[in-house]
């Protein structure tokens, strides 16, 4: 195979991918929906790109069948044009997870999982380990504000760092040497229907880890009764565990801890990113760090110089007259963590909030729970759902949310394209953008209004 031809190529995991097939010195191509910046920088790179769906849009080399691996996402509908050309035409054809379960049986893969702070958990890792003397090569589902990048080469090193996700059990496709597992809060109930079967999901993929690897888990999952025997297993915590943190201290927009391990113990670990749910994150990165052989003074100095994920607690504006933020957090149990640690930094400053649900299902499945969550802020604002792969369901929308919201909050339902004008006309103190849609699209507008009000 010469050719690697991406169906979705500009997905965050799926474009990781691609960087990696260009290094290797293949030909790479492929489709993807919308042009963005990332689609742009892949073709800077040397990939081409294409964003009309038609069988007569593929270019012609892409079309030696004997000559060109298609790797698709799940995202993509059954309907698609290019889809069905290559599955007619027999083409060999893998899903994305499955290409990054090859490169796990080839190398040592330290695969972080979980409902939701695996990105920020990957990404850190794969700082730790690139900043060391171990190096790594790395998918991350996240582009690092450290390189600019969600992939990273280093073809000295035997280890890889992956993002595992569960999303269409895309995870079970992997043979990590360890993996982290971060949480396990039901999600994705289209494709599991219960969290009876999403749990199990969860158990499953704790069986795929190599003899003599290791399972690191957070303390308190539901599953871990389910965990498969026969493989080193760890609990971490921010207080209790195999791994755990002592002597935290949170002030002056600093948070530093002590590391508790049965590995080394390493004292004043400072989190680049300081917001507290990072020291749980930082405390499983240092974990897998440790697994594979790095030194106290390599991950107190590299967890220093950590700079986070785009829209992971990602701050455009911090300062005592105003804060803003973008949180990817999509799914409630991620929204109350995030607002909880916003609170706990920014403590007695007003909260604000703009949510944008992410699909229909997800919201029709836990809509009292994301009321729940939003609850914690001092005012919302909701927009409309952002359906990504979903057509809509009849009686599911935002107003769910809505209904449900504490009764004595400020609350509005409103058009996404409406936003600039409200935090034009609002008083924001702090304000968090919250979602996994395109609400982010209006960032650099709410920076540009927030900076002229000041």
């Amino acid at each position: 195979m010469q050719n690697i031809y991406f169906l979705g190529a500009g997905g965050i995991g799926m474009s990781a991918l691609v960087r990696y097939f260009l290094s290797q010195g293949y030909t790479v191509g492929g489709y993807d929906r919308v042009e963005t910046p990332l689609t742009k920088k892949l073709c800077e790179e040397g990939a081409t790109i294409h964003y009309e769906d038609g069988e007569q849009h593929i270019p012609a080399c892409f079309k030696d069948k004997a000559e060109t691996l298609v790797v698709y996402t799940p995202a993509i509908p059954a309907t698609h044009e290019e889809f069905n050309y290559f599955r007619r035409e027999g083409f060999e054809m893998k899903k994305r997870a499955e290409v990054l379960g090859i490169i796990t049986r080839q190398m040592k893969g330290l695969c972080c999982a979980g409902t939701h702070g695996k990105t920020t958990t990957s990404a850190m890792t794969a700082h730790l380990l690139h900043s060391s003397h171990v190096k790594c090569n790395a998918f991350l589902g996240g582009i690092t504000k450290n390189y600019g990048t969600n992939y990273l080469i280093a073809p000295e090193s035997p280890y890889v760092v992956i993002e595992a996700d569960e999303f269409d059990r895309s995870f079970h496709h992997l043979r990590p040497y360890a993996t982290l597992i971060t949480s396990a809060d039901a999600d994705h109930l289209d494709i599991y229907g219960t969290e009876e079967a999403y749990l199990e999901s969860f158990s499953h993929y704790t069986s795929l880890v190599q003899p003599d690897g290791a399972v690191v888990v957070h303390k308190g999952l539901k599953f871990q009764e389910r965990l498969q025997e026969g493989v080193r297993r760890y609990e971490y915590s921010r207080h209790e565990g195999d791994f755990h943190a002592e002597n935290i201290r949170i002030g002056g927009g600093r948070i530093i801890f002590d590391l508790v391990s049965p590995i080394e113990n390493v004292k004043d670990i400072e989190l680049g990113v300081p917001v507290s749910i990072n020291i749980d994150n930082g405390i499983g990165a240092c974990a897998l760090a440790q697994l594979a052989g790095l030194t106290a003074e390599e991950i107190r100095e590299a967890m220093k110089t950590y700079g986070g994920v785009d829209r992971r607690f990602d701050f455009k504006i911090k300062n005592d007259r105003c804060v803003l933020l973008s949180d990817y957090a999509h799914h409630p149990e991620e929204i109350r963590q995030s607002i909880l640690s916003i609170r706990e930094v920014f403590a007695g400053r007003k909260i604000s909030g703009i949510f944008q649900p992410h699909l229909f299902t997800r919201t029709r499945d836990f809509y009292k729970e994301f009321a729940e969550a939003l609850s914690l802020l001092d005012e919302v604002w909701l927009t409309e759902i952002y359906p990504a792969r979903e057509l809509p369901i009849e009686g599911v929308t935002s107003q769910l949310i809505f209904d449900h919201l504490r009764a004595d909050m400020k609350k509005s339902l409103c058009q996404k394209q409406d936003l600039p004008e409200i935090v034009k006309a609002e008083a924001m103190d702090v304000l968090v953008v919250l979602g996994a849609g395109d609400v982010e699209d209006y960032m650099k507008e709410f920076q540009a209004i927030l900076e002229h009000k000041q």
